[in-house]
């Protein structure tokens, strides 16, 4: 995932280091010449940075930016290039890959299985799973894969991240993918289940196939009709490839020197773990849902 323009998520990453100031403005020019390190040293002092500057610092060709004040998205807006090949300028609508933001997203689709009473978070997920299953091992034996451990990076599975397909690449089934059938490792538990934190875009990779075992649907598909649709994500997608309807809303991807990379960029299958498109308007609107669901759980308990 390192050959990625910043993507969608970079407002984010902006605006956690814009000054105090900036966090309480929703001005356009404050945030956008504002820009001071998340870290300060007291009694030291900053020059503030522009957008412009950061992006040049950090070869970046473009970017796209929502700002949410008081629960409410009150502007978005593009800088710079999406393609220096066709100059196409960066948008507030234009599409991002969003690499592992996809997958906090796609835990919906497993989180709402579970409130529909579908599925269990504590259950051996072998249970659900029909395309493959988890293979058995010494560590399986102790303590069966939940959908919990999966969601929350303690299942003890392999595989880090994927690095994507180029364009035009037979793309593998998802079930291949867990096989290591396609240009990674097999998925499988070589730790105790619940023992540890390990990041795992494998363990995402299960839980997309037992949501598409579960639902009897593409993952993309319940995706959007279950999740992307009812949260206002209404350009973000899960396809892959992606359709060439949407290309000339897309983003190309560019390496860490600025360069577009071949093909404009690579294709996930790995979908859950990496394979969402989507804009920082769309992701704006997923957080406040989240916080929104949060404020209503804790004025219960």
């Amino acid at each position: 995932m390192h050959k990625k323009q910043a993507l969608a998520a970079i407002s984010a990453v902006l605006l956690s280091q814009s000054s105090v100031q900036a966090h309480e403005n929703s001005d356009v020019k404050v945030v956008e010449g504002r820009l001071l390190p998340k870290v300060q040293v007291a009694g030291e002092t900053y020059q503030p940075y522009t957008i412009s500057q950061r992006m040049a610092h950090y070869n970046v060709p473009g970017i796209s930016i929502a700002v949410v004040k008081d629960g409410q998205l009150v502007w978005a807006k593009g800088y710079g290039i999406a393609n220096s090949k066709t100059q196409q300028s960066v948008t507030s609508n234009t599409l991002f890959q969003a690499g592992s933001i996809s997958k906090p997203v796609a835990a919906l689709a497993a989180l709402k299985l579970v409130q529909e009473n579908k599925v269990d978070l504590d259950t051996d997920v072998n249970q659900y799973l029909t395309s493959w299953k988890i293979p058995d091992s010494t560590y399986t034996e102790q303590q069966a894969v939940t959908l919990r451990h999966l969601l929350t990076h303690t299942a003890g599975t392999t595989v880090h991240g994927f690095p994507g397909y180029q364009q035009g690449a037979n793309l593998p089934s998802n079930s291949a993918i867990l096989s290591g059938e396609g240009n990674t490792p097999k998925v499988f538990v070589d730790q105790a289940p619940g023992s540890d934190w390990r990041y795992s875009g494998g363990g995402y990779t299960v839980m997309e196939q037992l949501v598409e075992d579960v639902t009897k649907l593409p993952f993309d598909k319940y995706l959007q009709d279950a999740i992307l649709l009812p949260l206002n994500m209404h350009s973000s997608t899960y396809e892959q490839p992606l359709s060439q309807a949407k290309w000339s809303q897309a983003s190309a991807a560019f390496d860490r020197d600025g360069e577009q990379i071949k093909g404009n960029w690579n294709n996930y299958p790995e979908q859950a773990a990496a394979g969402l498109w989507t804009t920082p308007s769309d992701l704006a609107n997923y957080i406040l849902a989240i916080q929104s669901a949060r404020k209503v759980y804790s004025n219960q308990t």
